[in-house]
């Protein structure tokens, strides 16, 4: 099991899109048992994949070990691919892990969930917390959405060294997002970047949130479809060097 984590420091930049996404192309186009967790308390992910009815237990409970993290978990409409939703009781994680003062907590939880899943992302709330902590502790890759402007590449730079300042040894994956190729300044930065992979800003990929559903499903052929299954081979292929992504 792999533990892929999509997390920025600042919002605003498709993070949930791209986590939904990416979470669809594994289970469809690489046929993972894939778990896609939402740790974010507006749980947009949770919206977006049709898990936004109240629960008998807060998400936050998962953490206290009040409830087991396999009780919450929801099936999707896709195959293959589950949800472990989020709600408002997460604005209260951050306190509760310096509470707990567990620095592997969620590490830990991902290794119970690991014989049922080949592939678990995680949603991440945006900022430098104690979540963001238990993330980089946990994850086998953290992929960063960058937008094309000055102050989306200084957060990316910001976590970056935040990483290197803390020895951690979980490798980042940026991507361009939220790319319109008709820009000046875009078009700076992908060549500034040349190697970092590239979401383009596309109305197919807007309606993801309309209809609810991966871009895969309604707009398969769509450039925008055709970019999120680029992406999920080249983070395949780095989990697994030398690995032929389906």
């Amino acid at each position: 099991m792999a533990t892929i984590a999509i997390y920025s420091l600042k919002g605003g930049v498709g993070k949930t899109t791209l986590a939904v996404n990416l979470a669809w192309c594994a289970a469809a186009r690489s046929a993972r048992r894939t778990l896609l967790w939402d740790l974010d308390p507006q749980a947009a992910s949770t919206f977006l994949l049709g898990g936004d009815s109240a629960g008998r237990h807060p998400a936050q409970s998962i953490f206290s070990k009040d409830v087991a993290a396999a009780r919450l978990i929801r099936r999707t409409a896709f195959e293959r691919l589950e949800l472990l939703p989020a709600d408002t009781s997460l604005r209260g994680l951050d306190h509760l892990f310096h509470a707990l003062d567990k620095k592997k907590r969620l590490s830990k939880l991902l290794d119970d969930l690991s014989e049922d899943y080949d592939r678990i992302l995680l949603d991440c709330p945006p900022g430098l917390t104690d979540t963001s902590e238990q993330v980089i502790r946990a994850a086998d890759l953290i992929v960063v959405p960058v937008v094309p402007s000055p102050l989306s590449r200084r957060a990316f730079d910001e976590v970056a060294t935040h990483l290197v300042q803390r020895g951690a040894k979980v490798p980042l994956m940026p991507v361009h997002a939220m790319v319109d190729r008709r820009r000046k300044l875009h078009l700076e930065a992908l060549a500034q970047d040349a190697d970092w992979p590239v979401i383009p800003m596309a109305s197919q990929i807007e309606a993801v949130a309309v209809r609810r559903s991966p871009i895969g499903t309604f707009a398969p052929r769509s450039e925008g479809a055709r970019a999120f299954a680029n992406l999920w081979q080249t983070i395949e292929r780095a989990i697994v060097p030398g690995i032929q992504a389906a």
